[in-house]
Protein backbone atom coordinates (compact mmCIF):
# COMPACT_ATOMS: atom_id res chain seq x y z
CA UNK A 1 0.00 0.00 0.00
CA UNK A 2 1.38 3.39 -0.45
CA UNK A 3 2.19 6.17 1.98
CA UNK A 4 1.42 9.83 1.90
CA UNK A 5 1.77 12.11 4.01
CA UNK A 6 0.83 16.08 3.49
CA UNK A 7 3.21 18.90 3.50
CA UNK A 8 1.69 22.74 4.23
CA UNK A 9 2.96 25.94 3.71
CA UNK A 10 1.50 28.50 5.70
CA UNK A 11 2.37 32.17 4.44
CA UNK A 12 1.52 35.30 5.04
CA UNK A 13 -0.88 35.54 1.83
CA UNK A 14 -1.96 32.01 1.14
CA UNK A 15 -1.93 28.33 2.98
CA UNK A 16 -1.25 25.93 0.33
CA UNK A 17 -1.10 22.29 1.22
CA UNK A 18 -0.04 19.25 -0.72
CA UNK A 19 -0.69 15.20 -0.89
CA UNK A 20 2.55 13.63 -0.74
CA UNK A 21 3.62 10.34 -1.99
CA UNK A 22 6.78 8.07 -0.55
CA UNK A 23 8.76 9.52 -3.67
CA UNK A 24 8.22 13.05 -2.53
CA UNK A 25 6.27 13.85 -5.52
CA UNK A 26 3.45 16.32 -5.23
CA UNK A 27 -0.06 14.54 -6.01
CA UNK A 28 -2.16 16.75 -5.57
CA UNK A 29 -2.63 20.40 -4.30
CA UNK A 30 -5.03 23.09 -2.83
CA UNK A 31 -4.46 26.59 -1.01
CA UNK A 32 -6.38 28.97 0.23
CA UNK A 33 -6.28 32.94 1.31
CA UNK A 34 -5.12 33.18 4.56
CA UNK A 35 -7.12 36.42 5.28
CA UNK A 36 -4.54 38.16 8.00
CA UNK A 37 -5.73 39.32 10.49
CA UNK A 38 -8.13 37.09 11.67
CA UNK A 39 -7.81 34.51 15.55
CA UNK A 40 -5.39 31.12 15.58
CA UNK A 41 -8.38 29.06 15.40
CA UNK A 42 -9.64 30.46 12.24
CA UNK A 43 -6.20 29.32 10.41
CA UNK A 44 -6.30 26.45 12.37
CA UNK A 45 -9.63 25.15 10.76
CA UNK A 46 -8.42 26.18 7.13
CA UNK A 47 -5.45 23.66 7.29
CA UNK A 48 -7.56 21.34 8.98
CA UNK A 49 -10.18 21.20 5.66
CA UNK A 50 -7.67 21.63 3.16
CA UNK A 51 -5.88 18.47 4.59
CA UNK A 52 -9.15 16.47 4.47
CA UNK A 53 -10.40 18.62 0.83
CA UNK A 54 -6.87 16.45 -0.60
CA UNK A 55 -7.12 13.47 1.38
CA UNK A 56 -11.13 13.18 0.04
CA UNK A 57 -10.27 13.67 -3.63
CA UNK A 58 -7.55 11.09 -3.53
CA UNK A 59 -10.02 8.41 -1.95
CA UNK A 60 -7.64 8.52 1.18
CA UNK A 61 -9.10 7.82 4.70
CA UNK A 62 -6.68 10.45 6.92
CA UNK A 63 -6.71 8.17 10.07
CA UNK A 64 -5.43 5.31 8.25
CA UNK A 65 -3.90 6.40 4.97
CA UNK A 66 -2.46 9.68 5.90
CA UNK A 67 1.10 9.07 8.32
CA UNK A 68 1.32 12.90 9.08
CA UNK A 69 1.22 16.07 8.43
CA UNK A 70 3.62 18.78 8.06
CA UNK A 71 3.26 22.51 8.49
CA UNK A 72 6.03 24.92 7.41
CA UNK A 73 4.89 28.56 9.25
CA UNK A 74 7.10 32.30 9.42
CA UNK A 75 8.15 32.87 13.16
CA UNK A 76 10.15 31.65 15.78
CA UNK A 77 8.96 27.93 15.87
CA UNK A 78 10.01 25.05 18.63
CA UNK A 79 9.33 21.77 16.78
CA UNK A 80 9.76 20.06 20.08
CA UNK A 81 7.36 21.37 21.75
CA UNK A 82 5.02 22.33 19.19
CA UNK A 83 4.90 25.89 19.59
CA UNK A 84 5.12 28.49 17.31
CA UNK A 85 6.68 30.91 19.94
CA UNK A 86 6.21 34.05 17.67
CA UNK A 87 5.26 35.12 14.68
CA UNK A 88 5.19 38.62 13.63
CA UNK A 89 3.66 38.15 10.25
CA UNK A 90 0.86 36.91 12.16
CA UNK A 91 0.57 38.55 15.38
CA UNK A 92 0.62 35.14 17.41
CA UNK A 93 2.81 34.34 20.44
CA UNK A 94 3.06 31.23 21.84
CA UNK A 95 0.80 29.46 19.59
CA UNK A 96 0.63 25.66 20.70
CA UNK A 97 0.04 24.83 17.10
CA UNK A 98 0.69 21.02 17.20
CA UNK A 99 -1.80 20.46 19.86
CA UNK A 100 -4.58 22.65 18.47
CA UNK A 101 -4.25 20.66 14.80
CA UNK A 102 -3.84 17.25 16.79
CA UNK A 103 -7.29 17.70 17.98
CA UNK A 104 -8.68 18.33 14.86
CA UNK A 105 -6.76 15.93 12.80
CA UNK A 106 -6.69 12.37 13.22
CA UNK A 107 -2.84 12.02 13.05
CA UNK A 108 0.44 12.99 13.71
CA UNK A 109 1.06 16.97 13.36
CA UNK A 110 4.81 18.41 12.94
CA UNK A 111 6.08 21.66 12.46
CA UNK A 112 8.84 24.14 11.85
CA UNK A 113 10.03 27.06 10.56
CA UNK A 114 9.05 27.95 6.90
CA UNK A 115 12.57 28.41 5.69
CA UNK A 116 13.98 25.20 7.32
CA UNK A 117 11.28 23.30 5.81
CA UNK A 118 12.30 24.66 2.38
CA UNK A 119 16.13 23.61 2.57
CA UNK A 120 14.23 20.02 4.21
CA UNK A 121 13.03 19.76 0.96
CA UNK A 122 15.43 20.83 -1.35
CA UNK A 123 17.20 18.14 1.08
CA UNK A 124 15.70 15.25 0.67
CA UNK A 125 14.50 15.87 -3.31
CA UNK A 126 15.85 18.97 -4.91
CA UNK A 127 18.85 20.43 -5.76
CA UNK A 128 20.44 19.38 -2.38
CA UNK A 129 19.83 15.67 -2.68
CA UNK A 130 22.39 13.34 -1.61
CA UNK A 131 24.18 16.24 0.60
CA UNK A 132 25.18 15.69 4.17
CA UNK A 133 25.79 19.13 4.53
CA UNK A 134 23.99 21.87 2.54
CA UNK A 135 22.51 25.32 3.07
CA UNK A 136 19.25 26.95 1.18
CA UNK A 137 18.87 30.56 1.01
CA UNK A 138 16.00 32.75 -0.50
CA UNK A 139 16.65 35.89 -2.13
CA UNK A 140 13.29 37.27 -1.59
CA UNK A 141 11.64 40.13 0.72
CA UNK A 142 14.34 39.53 3.13
CA UNK A 143 16.44 36.59 3.30
CA UNK A 144 15.55 33.32 4.35
CA UNK A 145 18.26 30.64 4.71
CA UNK A 146 18.08 26.79 5.93
CA UNK A 147 20.87 24.66 7.56
CA UNK A 148 21.23 20.96 7.24
CA UNK A 149 24.04 19.18 9.09
CA UNK A 150 24.21 15.35 8.89
CA UNK A 151 20.82 15.20 7.39
CA UNK A 152 19.21 16.81 10.04
CA UNK A 153 17.74 20.71 9.94
CA UNK A 154 19.95 22.97 12.11
CA UNK A 155 18.70 25.63 14.49
CA UNK A 156 20.00 26.16 17.20
CA UNK A 157 19.52 24.89 21.16
CA UNK A 158 16.79 27.41 21.05
CA UNK A 159 15.05 26.53 17.69
CA UNK A 160 16.04 30.28 16.34
CA UNK A 161 18.94 29.57 14.16
CA UNK A 162 19.53 29.97 11.00
CA UNK A 163 18.72 33.56 10.63
CA UNK A 164 20.95 33.99 7.81
CA UNK A 165 19.79 37.48 6.49
CA UNK A 166 20.37 38.94 9.68
CA UNK A 167 24.17 38.84 9.64
CA UNK A 168 25.85 41.84 9.47
CA UNK A 169 27.90 42.87 5.98
CA UNK A 170 28.28 46.55 6.20
CA UNK A 171 29.25 47.61 10.07
CA UNK A 172 26.77 50.80 11.04
CA UNK A 173 25.19 50.29 7.58
CA UNK A 174 21.62 50.39 6.32
CA UNK A 175 18.79 50.10 9.49
CA UNK A 176 17.33 46.95 9.73
CA UNK A 177 13.45 45.79 11.01
CA UNK A 178 15.57 43.39 13.70
CA UNK A 179 17.10 46.36 14.97
CA UNK A 180 20.55 45.68 13.83
CA UNK A 181 22.38 47.87 11.03
CA UNK A 182 23.74 46.79 8.01
CA UNK A 183 22.11 43.31 7.82
CA UNK A 184 23.35 41.13 4.57
CA UNK A 185 19.16 41.65 3.79
CA UNK A 186 19.26 44.79 3.62
CA UNK A 187 22.28 44.73 0.44
CA UNK A 188 21.05 41.43 -0.62
CA UNK A 189 17.95 40.69 -1.11
CA UNK A 190 15.31 40.80 -4.10
CA UNK A 191 13.95 44.24 -2.68
CA UNK A 192 16.99 45.75 -1.82
CA UNK A 193 18.69 45.14 -5.21
CA UNK A 194 15.03 46.85 -5.94
CA UNK A 195 15.83 49.67 -3.93
CA UNK A 196 19.42 50.11 -4.92
CA UNK A 197 17.93 50.18 -8.61
CA UNK A 198 15.44 52.79 -7.78
CA UNK A 199 17.84 54.81 -6.35
CA UNK A 200 20.11 54.49 -8.97
CA UNK A 201 17.45 55.51 -11.50
CA UNK A 202 16.64 59.03 -9.66
CA UNK A 203 20.10 60.05 -10.05
CA UNK A 204 20.12 59.61 -13.85
CA UNK A 205 16.37 60.58 -14.97
CA UNK A 206 17.12 59.95 -18.71
CA UNK A 207 18.30 56.08 -18.21
CA UNK A 208 17.05 53.08 -20.39
CA UNK A 209 15.48 52.03 -17.44
CA UNK A 210 12.83 54.44 -16.78
CA UNK A 211 11.43 53.01 -20.20
CA UNK A 212 11.63 49.79 -18.76
CA UNK A 213 8.90 50.87 -16.03
CA UNK A 214 6.98 53.18 -18.71
CA UNK A 215 8.65 56.27 -15.54
CA UNK A 216 6.96 54.39 -12.54
CA UNK A 217 8.77 53.55 -10.05
CA UNK A 218 6.79 51.53 -8.59
CA UNK A 219 6.89 49.32 -11.33
CA UNK A 220 10.87 48.81 -10.17
CA UNK A 221 11.52 44.98 -9.25
CA UNK A 222 14.51 42.93 -8.77
CA UNK A 223 14.61 41.89 -12.70
CA UNK A 224 14.75 45.65 -13.68
CA UNK A 225 18.63 46.37 -13.47
CA UNK A 226 19.15 42.48 -14.89
CA UNK A 227 17.33 43.45 -17.94
CA UNK A 228 19.36 47.00 -18.27
CA UNK A 229 22.34 45.10 -17.93
CA UNK A 230 21.30 42.58 -20.78
CA UNK A 231 20.55 45.74 -22.97
CA UNK A 232 24.43 46.57 -21.94
CA UNK A 233 23.52 49.65 -19.84
CA UNK A 234 26.59 50.87 -17.64
CA UNK A 235 24.11 51.94 -14.91
CA UNK A 236 22.66 48.82 -14.90
CA UNK A 237 24.92 46.63 -15.26
CA UNK A 238 26.95 48.38 -11.82
CA UNK A 239 23.93 48.10 -9.92
CA UNK A 240 23.96 44.54 -11.03
CA UNK A 241 27.44 44.02 -10.01
CA UNK A 242 26.92 45.74 -6.50
CA UNK A 243 24.27 43.44 -5.94
CA UNK A 244 26.92 40.55 -6.51
CA UNK A 245 29.39 41.19 -4.34
CA UNK A 246 26.86 41.63 -1.68
CA UNK A 247 25.28 38.23 -2.50
CA UNK A 248 28.75 37.06 -2.78
CA UNK A 249 29.98 38.52 0.84
CA UNK A 250 26.75 37.07 2.68
CA UNK A 251 26.94 33.22 1.13
CA UNK A 252 31.21 33.47 1.29
CA UNK A 253 30.55 33.83 5.37
CA UNK A 254 28.53 30.81 5.67
CA UNK A 255 30.73 29.00 3.57
CA UNK A 256 33.26 29.99 5.98
CA UNK A 257 31.87 28.76 8.73
CA UNK A 258 29.72 25.75 7.75
CA UNK A 259 31.66 25.07 4.35
CA UNK A 260 28.73 22.68 2.99
CA UNK A 261 28.81 20.74 -0.27
CA UNK A 262 26.23 22.77 -1.98
CA UNK A 263 24.35 26.23 -1.37
CA UNK A 264 20.62 26.15 -3.31
CA UNK A 265 19.66 29.60 -4.06
CA UNK A 266 16.33 30.56 -4.32
CA UNK A 267 13.70 33.08 -4.85
CA UNK A 268 12.91 35.09 -7.90
CA UNK A 269 16.06 36.47 -8.15
CA UNK A 270 17.35 32.98 -8.72
CA UNK A 271 15.44 32.97 -12.15
CA UNK A 272 18.88 34.79 -13.68
CA UNK A 273 20.15 31.41 -13.44
CA UNK A 274 24.04 32.10 -14.04
CA UNK A 275 23.45 35.64 -15.20
CA UNK A 276 23.69 35.96 -11.03
CA UNK A 277 25.22 32.62 -10.08
CA UNK A 278 28.48 32.64 -12.69
CA UNK A 279 29.51 36.11 -11.25
CA UNK A 280 28.88 35.84 -7.22
CA UNK A 281 30.44 31.91 -7.46
CA UNK A 282 33.63 34.08 -9.00
CA UNK A 283 33.98 35.87 -5.86
CA UNK A 284 33.69 33.68 -3.46
CA UNK A 285 36.09 31.48 -5.60
CA UNK A 286 38.20 34.24 -4.41
CA UNK A 287 37.25 35.25 -1.30
CA UNK A 288 36.92 31.27 0.24
CA UNK A 289 39.05 30.43 2.69
CA UNK A 290 39.37 26.81 1.32
CA UNK A 291 40.10 28.00 -1.98
CA UNK A 292 42.66 25.95 -2.16
CA UNK A 293 41.36 23.01 -0.97
CA UNK A 294 40.59 20.15 -3.78
CA UNK A 295 36.69 20.10 -2.35
CA UNK A 296 34.59 23.18 -2.83
CA UNK A 297 31.05 24.07 -1.88
CA UNK A 298 29.12 24.11 -5.06
CA UNK A 299 26.58 27.24 -5.76
CA UNK A 300 23.58 26.08 -7.14
CA UNK A 301 20.05 27.75 -8.47
CA UNK A 302 17.12 25.66 -6.35
CA UNK A 303 15.36 22.97 -7.89
CA UNK A 304 11.46 23.07 -6.18
CA UNK A 305 11.07 26.60 -6.15
CA UNK A 306 7.55 27.02 -4.80
CA UNK A 307 7.26 23.56 -4.05
CA UNK A 308 10.22 23.20 -1.65
CA UNK A 309 8.04 24.28 1.28
CA UNK A 310 5.42 21.76 1.05
CA UNK A 311 7.82 18.97 0.04
CA UNK A 312 10.06 19.66 3.15
CA UNK A 313 6.94 19.91 5.46
CA UNK A 314 5.64 16.75 4.60
CA UNK A 315 8.83 15.21 5.15
CA UNK A 316 9.13 16.61 8.68
CA UNK A 317 8.44 12.95 10.52
CA UNK A 318 11.86 11.98 9.28
CA UNK A 319 13.36 14.67 11.13
CA UNK A 320 12.00 13.28 14.72
CA UNK A 321 12.54 9.29 13.82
Amino acid sequence: MKTYTIGVDLGGTNIKAGLVDEVHHIVDSVSCKTNLPRPEHEVEAEIAALCSQLAQRAGLDMATQIESVGIGTPGSVNPHTGVVEFNANFGYRNWPLVSAMEKLLPCRVYIENDANAAAYGEYIAGAAQGAKYAIAVTLGTGIGGGIIIDGKIFSGFNSAGAEIGHTVIVKGGRPCMCGRRGCWEKYASARALAEDTLAAMEQHKDNIMWSYVHGDPARVNAKTAFDAMRAGDALGTQVVQNFVEYVACGLTNLINIFQPEIICIGGGVSKEGDTLLAPVQAVVDQEDYAREGMRRTKIVTAKLRNDAGIIGAAGLATQHQ
